[in-house]
């Protein structure tokens, strides 16, 4: 099993409600969207694009409850499995919620549920690749790399339960590493 590549690329620092987020992009397509304070990309350049300014302006509209999908382009690395698993992620409509064990029955893997949960810890596109609509099969939330309360307030947010509103409002400390001008 491969491991997925670190990120690398032009990259933005955007702050949501959910706090601070770091989009990457190779070119073409994004292939990271992560909290910031989950790990220090060591390969990006802080730099805007077209295509960082677009994502950032969709997650804005996800964030304000008026986007539902997204249509940025995507690459996100991983093996053939993880793939097919962050694909069925997609298919996931707004507002719903799928367990692990319903991942695995969708993609023709009924006995797969614990890959299909270290695939959905491996999804490098967090949020645009909803990781976050996947449950336990009890109905509790389960593991999320952003949080459990960050995956609530997600879930929450897109059953139209909360209003928009910072979850970190003093995000700004969180930032204390990023170099200047980014």
């Amino acid at each position: 099993m491969k491991a997925n590549p670190p990120p690398c690329g032009p990259a933005l620092l955007h702050q949501t409600p959910a706090g601070p987020i770091v989009i990457v992009e190779n070119g073409a397509a994004v292939t990271h969207v992560f909290f910031r304070r989950l790990m220090q990309p060591e390969h990006v350049e802080w730099k805007e694009t077209p295509l960082l300014r677009r994502t950032a302006r969709q997650l804005d509209e996800y964030f304000q409850g008026t986007r539902r999908t997204f249509d940025v382009p995507l690459s996100p690395q991983g093996t053939e499995f993880e793939q097919t698993v962050w694909r069925a992620l997609q298919t996931i409509p707004h507002g719903e919620t799928r367990s692990y064990g319903n991942i695995a029955r969708q993609i023709g893997r009924p006995s797969a549920c614990r890959a299909v949960g270290h695939a959905n810890n491996q999804n490098p596109i967090g949020i645009i690749i909803p990781c976050h609509r996947v449950i336990g099969a009890s109905g509790k939330l389960t593991g999320y790399a952003g949080g459990l309360t960050i995956k609530q307030y997600l879930l929450e947010l897109e059953q139209g339960a909360v209003a928009p509103f910072m979850l970190f409002p003093d995000a700004e400390r969180m930032l204390w590493d990023i170099p200047a001008g980014s």
